[in-house]
């Protein structure tokens, strides 16, 4: 089974693209998506949202990591895919199933999926602009407000020359809200003759093995599941023991070295917090601790309310 790390914007980030791959056999990470406007971008706003192009492209772990570009304009994206494949990316992932209503008013992410046409041009222009030996790929859901054009839309992609499609099983509208409707995907699976890899709703080992039957895909992509369960990569690919909740603190101790030490030190308070708020749906423990920090807004303070967990749990 090949498995995937999502790109969650906001939540998915270098830093914890870089503690997930440390603790999980990842074949592949996709970036938070750079978005494209009219103009080729600077090579800092590359490696701001993908300091790895700087480690050939890879996480400390050695996992591949593909920026991910969102956009409009086909001539844009074709010419700011080039420039990423030039600072190191190992291939190009293009976004139309981002649900942010302020990407989609500004005509970016899953509105594009009410124009297969348009999804068509933007990854013909991307995959002739890529060199041939890397890789084009593409993130749909099934569809906008319902899933009437959810093949059009994959076959957009495929026609367009893209090598992969993963596909969220839901539409815009549905957002995340259970369930995810594999069975579209094993419908674009057995329509396309290019990879398609399933996304949406998988926890745990037991979800990976029916997304894999229902959609019949032997990729699967993972999000929010990898931040709830952080050993989930491993757990589906091999069945192990979900990781303990003291694994856990020290992942999250090490974490919160990381992000101090990181340009987005400012930020630690509010992105512990989110992390925690994905942990207690797998861990019932976190909860307590979680109540604890919330209220506190230093970084200081937090971290050393996760060492005073750790010490009393040694």
């Amino acid at each position: 089974m090949r498995v995937i790390l999502a790109p969650m914007q906001g939540v998915l980030d270098h830093l914890m693209r870089e503690v997930l791959t440390s603790v999980n056999d990842y074949d592949l990470c996709v970036s938070e998506f750079i978005r494209v406007v009219d103009q080729l971008l600077p090579a800092k706003v590359f490696h701001r949202l993908c300091p790895e192009l700087k480690q050939d492209g890879k996480t400390r772990a050695g996992t591949p990591v593909r920026v991910q570009l969102l956009g409009q304009h086909p001539e844009w994206l074709a010419e700011n895919a080039v420039r990423a494949i030039e600072l190191g990316s190992p291939g190009v992932d293009l976004n139309f199933g981002c649900p942010a209503p302020t990407v989609n008013k500004s005509k970016g992410g899953a509105v594009l999926l009410k124009e297969p046409e348009t999804v068509y041009r933007i990854v013909k222009a991307v995959r002739e602009a890529v060199p041939a030996h890397l890789p084009v790929s593409a993130k749909i859901r099934l569809g906008y407000d319902d899933k009437e054009l959810y093949l059009d839309n994959a076959q957009a992609v495929y026609q367009g020359g893209a090598d992969e499609l993963a596909v969220h099983a839901r539409t815009k509208r549905e957002g995340y809200k259970a369930p995810a409707h594999w069975e579209y995907v094993d419908a674009i699976r057995r329509a396309l003759p290019i990879p398609v890899t399933a996304n949406g709703e998988i926890w745990n080992h037991t979800d990976a093995l029916t997304c894999a039957r229902v959609s019949g895909c032997d990729a699967l992509m993972v999000g929010r599941g990898a931040i709830s369960l952080p050993n989930l990569a491993n757990v589906m690919k091999t069945g192990c023991a979900h990781m303990s909740w003291d694994e856990v603190l020290q992942l999250m101790v090490t974490y919160t070295e990381q992000d101090l030490a990181s340009d987005k030190a400012d930020y630690y308070p509010s992105r512990i917090k989110q992390w925690f708020s994905y942990i207690v749906r797998e861990y019932p423990q976190a909860d307590e601790l979680f109540r604890r920090i919330r209220t506190i807004k230093t970084a200081d303070e937090i971290r050393a309310a996760l060492e005073r967990e750790c010490a009393a749990r040694a």
